[in-house]
């Protein structure tokens, strides 16, 4: 049976990618941890199988999974995998701090996990262990970011090649393919009600609509993943869904948390909020391709509709994590394309300052903020500095001008 190779084995890519190779048949997902054995530990007692709790619908059982893998138990094992050549696809969901990135999306070599791994004390990270176990491939795979970043599949493949340059390994450019694809699918975290409700400690719950983009460039067999959309460039879909839903997302995430609400429904149910997430996806609609741009009204009030949603608790605060490098595709590029054309971006620009508000409201409250920089943000107010600084820690201190004005 053809494998995929999957890194990042949370809630996500359980109601994401393994429902659709659920649907797909006649695959398989080694799944992999880079850090605990928790998912490891919890499917591995209920024979790799979960139930996906989809809202509204009857409950899927998914069983896909033939073997967790845990990162730091047995770094070889991860290595020998990559290389494996039953595995076809390997997929990644580690979130856009996984990547270990600078603020102009090159591999950040003076990071303190790439460093260890350059120097051979590993591999820890997702782009030390890809770089070395590419570096053994000897057939053709498909390595499909399925995270939140600008042209994921090309970011991701600078970086392994940017790792493998500094660490003198040879990967055979032609072994491996990095197709961008877009995700969509709002997926909370399980609660413990819903463990009980469904019996399953592993429980996963997500809401019903599904999508799927990815660009047709795989470099070998792939499953027949129903539903899914295969384009020769994912940039406009991408873009449709970073810079209106994921927005739309954060700025209700600081600025619902700063309205006392905890989640997204919540939050959204809010007049005031309701009306600046609508502006917040006004504002970016105009800056997306034209082949996407007449999508645009009917999708904002569909993800209104979705985000109203009841029955899906999504966390404000699961959101507002990494906001350092959830910001700059969601928010950022919208302003500045914005700015270029000289159109102000009122909403866009609240929403930032609602991250500014938020990161000061933690940090006064003694709160560890949730990011990579979150030390450096909380260093920086408790040392007085202003706003215009905080954004300069994130590169976007070209912007502060028109985000604080």
């Amino acid at each position: 049976m053809p494998r995929i190779l999957h890194i990042g084995v949370g809630n996500f890519c359980r109601a994401h990618l393994a429902d659709y190779t659920q649907d797909a048949g006649d695959w398989s997902i080694c799944g992999v941890s880079l850090r605990s054995p928790g998912v490891r530990d919890g499917l591995k007692a209920q024979g790799f199988g979960y139930t996906l709790a989809i809202q509204g619908q009857e409950a899927k059982y998914i069983d896909v999974f033939d073997d967790v893998l845990v990162a730091p138990e047995n770094p070889a094992a991860v290595l020998s995998q990559i290389a494996a050549l039953d595995v076809h696809v390997i997929s990644i969901t580690v979130t856009e701090k996984g990547y270990h990135l600078t603020p102009d999306n090159r591999l950040n070599r003076a990071d303190p996990m790439i460093a260890e791994d350059l120097a051979g004390h590993g591999p820890h990270t997702l782009i030390g262990f890809l770089a070395r176990g590419l570096a053994n491939r000897t057939t053709p795979v498909t390595v499909l970011s399925c995270d939140n970043r600008n042209g994921n599949g090309e970011t991701l493949r600078a970086a392994v090649l940017d790792f493998a340059e500094a660490a003198h390994l040879r990967i055979d450019q032609a072994i491996a393919s990095f197709p961008n694809s877009m995700v969509d699918r709002i997926t909370p975290a399980t609660t413990e009600a819903l463990r009980k409700q469904t019996g399953d400690a592993m429980a996963v719950p997500t809401e019903p609509f599904r999508e799927w983009v990815i660009e047709d460039s795989f470099a070998g067999p792939r499953p027949d993943w129903p539903d899914v959309q295969f384009v020769t460039d994912v940039a406009p879909h991408e873009m449709r869904k970073l810079r209106m839903l994921n927005a739309a997302h954060s700025m209700l995430a600081y600025a619902g948390t700063l309205a006392g609400f905890e989640f997204v429904h919540q939050a959204v149910g809010a007049e005031v909020l309701r009306n600046e997430a609508r502006a917040v996806m006004s504002e970016a609609a105009q800056t997306l391709p034209p082949d996407v741009r007449h999508q645009a009204p009917a999708y904002a009030e569909a993800l209104i509709e979705r985000f109203d949603n009841p029955h899906i608790n999504h966390s404000l605060r699961q959101i507002a994590m990494d906001g350092s490098q959830k910001l700059p595709y969601r928010i950022f590029d919208s302003i500045r394309e914005r700015s270029a054309d000289g159109a102000k971006s009122p909403a866009l620009c609240k929403a930032v300052r609602a991250w500014l508000a938020f990161c000061r409201e933690e940090t006064a409250a003694a709160r560890p903020i949730q990011d990579p920089l979150g030390a450096e943000i909380s260093q920086l107010i408790a040392s007085g500095a202003a706003d215009q600084a905080l954004l300069e820690l994130i590169g976007a201190g070209h912007l502060s001008a028109v985000i604080l004005e």
